[in-house]
């Protein structure tokens, strides 16, 4: 049998010579050191490296680094384990596909995509799979549609960005005032809040260019507005301050109350100031992107074909800057 060692039929001679039994010695040295070898073979084991990457299909192979990215849990695991390695998780991903292919579909199918149903074709008559198959296909398509609806925001965003006045940062904080409190206004001196008033002041003669037809009157009627339109973003700004405060009642019995003061005193350098700003303003980037101006009419970039091609939205941006700079300079010279 395989594994046991028969000692050689002694053959009849009066004396043995000590080459032989080196020989035989060898012989046996070399039986041995095979042994271990081949009692250790275990083929229930997922294939090896070299078998992952040569023997499996490309559409398998594809289909398994697309959960392996992914980052899902592959396998349950105690605490204390050590964390599975790429490859370890590519050959027990590998192990679940080729033992039960419909399970391996159910459990994953929020990571694939339809160019990976061709490596189900075996098992594409089953129900399950025809289900799955068709969940694939829906989830592609809504990925898709979200990512042509942020890619049509972007370019709507890089063109309100040119245009300069709908993310101007008056109008950021009128949209925003308690965002714009704790990353900006808590900040600013005196002076920097008189230069903003009046910032704000040109702004609205900007918006209405025809009232009056410019003038005192016209002037006058821009501090009105002015001023009701600051005293709707104080409001508001009380309100989701009051809110705020309410939600951190219960936080605050748990933190530390010299922490606390330490923050509510801390005052940022200019450079920390610039940074507050530039993160206030991602932001408000962000929150366009996101959908969650609640007064913008995203139906007229969701819907409209000519946000598909960010160029062009971009030249069109800048041929509409150049435009009014031409007409403000052709204005100029006019009145001189």
């Amino acid at each position: 049998m395989w594994g046991e060692i028969t000692e050689p039929r002694a053959k009849i001679q009066p004396t043995p010579s000590d080459k032989c039994v080196q020989d035989d010695q060898r012989t046996v040295s070399e039986i041995l050191a095979i042994l271990p070898r081949a009692s250790h073979i275990d083929h229930s084991e997922p294939l090896q490296d070299t078998q992952v990457s040569q023997d499996v299909p490309a559409e398998v192979r594809a289909l398994l680094e697309a959960v392996v990215v992914s980052g899902s849990q592959v396998k349950s695991q105690q605490i204390g384990d050590a964390e599975l390695t790429t490859e370890e998780r590519r050959k027990e991903l590998l192990h679940q596909y080729r033992s039960k292919p419909l399970v391996f579909l159910e459990r994953y199918h929020r990571w694939l995509t339809p160019e990976h149903l061709l490596a189900f074709s075996h098992v594409s008559a089953d129900p399950r799979a025809q289900h799955y198959s068709e969940v694939i296909q829906r989830q592609t398509a809504g990925n898709t549609h979200k990512t042509q609806v942020r890619n049509q925001r972007y370019a709507a965003l890089r063109a309100l960005q040119k245009e300069g006045l709908y993310f101007s940062e008056e109008q950021m904080r009128t949209r925003e005032p308690l965002l714009y409190e704790q990353y900006i206004g808590q900040y600013l001196t005196d002076e920097e809040v008189i230069e903003r008033s009046q910032e704000a002041m040109l702004g609205g003669a900007q918006l209405e260019p025809a009232i009056s037809g410019g003038g005192a009157t016209g002037g006058f009627t821009n501090l009105l507005l002015n001023s009701y339109q600051e005293s709707l973003i104080q409001c508001r700004l009380q309100e989701e301050q009051d809110k705020e405060e309410g939600a951190q009642e219960e936080e605050d019995d748990e933190e530390d109350e010299e922490d606390r003061v330490q923050e509510e005193t801390w005052e940022p350098t200019t450079e920390e100031k610039a940074l507050l700003r530039e993160e206030f303003i991602s932001q408000m980037h962000q929150r366009f992107l996101d959908g969650k101006d609640t007064d913008f009419n995203y139906s007229e970039v969701d819907e409209n074909p000519d946000y598909d091609n960010l160029d062009i939205v971009e030249r069109d941006a800048e041929e509409k800057y150049f435009d009014e700079d031409d007409e403000e300079e052709d204005e100029e010279i006019m009145t001189e």
